[in-house]
């Protein structure tokens, strides 16, 4: 990995490590289920997608310590750098969406329950996910049933019967999924379990279904990390191949 990226070490600032630290303490299995049921019959608003984009272009995710930019700016830096590379249209629209669950964030939810890296919850915790050491506030730390590599899982359940950390992810799989590929379903669900992608953490939860779909997890990541730059899109220059794109795949609105 290049070193540039990610870098969570003594340098990092000290407001990703207080969020994680909020992630870490409150992300717990009571948790996930309550922010599932409160946010998946997708009633807060009908929008639709570049309409989301311009909602979220206020917001800087405070977990990311590799750029600063507005998120409208971020995604179309991710589209375009697939686009450069000549791969499906889908990947590219994929690459555009993936991060417009953070409107969480703009319905009020505090960002350490919106962004940052994925993790399962109820089952013993990864030392691959960023700052482990911070969950040793975690209620779920004391819960024995947590505490074995399944926890309340078995062996090979695949990812889908998995209960993963709350986040814009899991909020944004169940917007757009019915309209997407299943490949561009499992990058937008899973492009922030780094522990997995990047690791190889967690396997023996997975399905060889979900191994064979994490090859567009991986190769998308290199997209979303490494385009990080502080060139600045010109987002009313690329709005009309964009929105012609978002046709394609989309509705004019969609519930969120």
């Amino acid at each position: 990995m290049n070193e540039l990226f990610r870098n969570y070490g003594a340098e990092a600032r000290a407001s990703v490590r207080e969020l994680y630290r909020l992630n870490h303490r409150f992300q717990t299995v009571d948790f996930v289920r309550a922010k599932r049921a409160e946010f998946l019959p997708k009633a807060r608003r009908a929008m639709g997608i570049w309409e989301a984009m311009e909602f979220l272009d206020t917001l800087v995710d405070d977990s990311d310590p590799d750029t600063e930019l507005p998120q409208i700016e971020h995604l179309l830096q991710t589209a375009e750098a697939i686009r450069r590379d000549g791969h499906p249209r889908w990947f590219i629209l994929t690459g555009l969406i993936h991060d417009l669950g953070k409107v969480l964030c703009l319905f009020g939810e505090p960002q350490w329950s919106v962004v940052g890296d994925t993790f399962p919850v109820g089952c013993a915790r990864s030392d691959a996910i960023v700052f482990a050491e911070l969950f040793a506030d975690n209620p779920d730390s004391r819960v024995p049933e947590y505490q074995t590599p399944c926890g309340i899982y078995q062996p090979g359940c695949g990812l889908a019967n998995v209960l993963m950390s709350w986040g814009h992810d899991e909020y944004l799989y169940h917007v757009v999924n019915d309209y997407l590929p299943e490949e561009a379903g499992y990058i937008i669900r899973y492009h922030s379990f780094y522990p997995a992608h990047r690791d190889g953490a967690y396997s023996h939860l997975m399905s060889d279904h979900d191994r064979e779909m994490f090859r567009w997890v991986r190769a998308f990541s290199a997209y979303d990390l490494y385009t990080k730059r502080s060139e600045r899109p010109n987002a009313m220059a690329l709005r009309r191949f964009y929105e012609d794109l978002i046709a394609e795949y989309f509705p004019p609105t969609l519930r969120w």
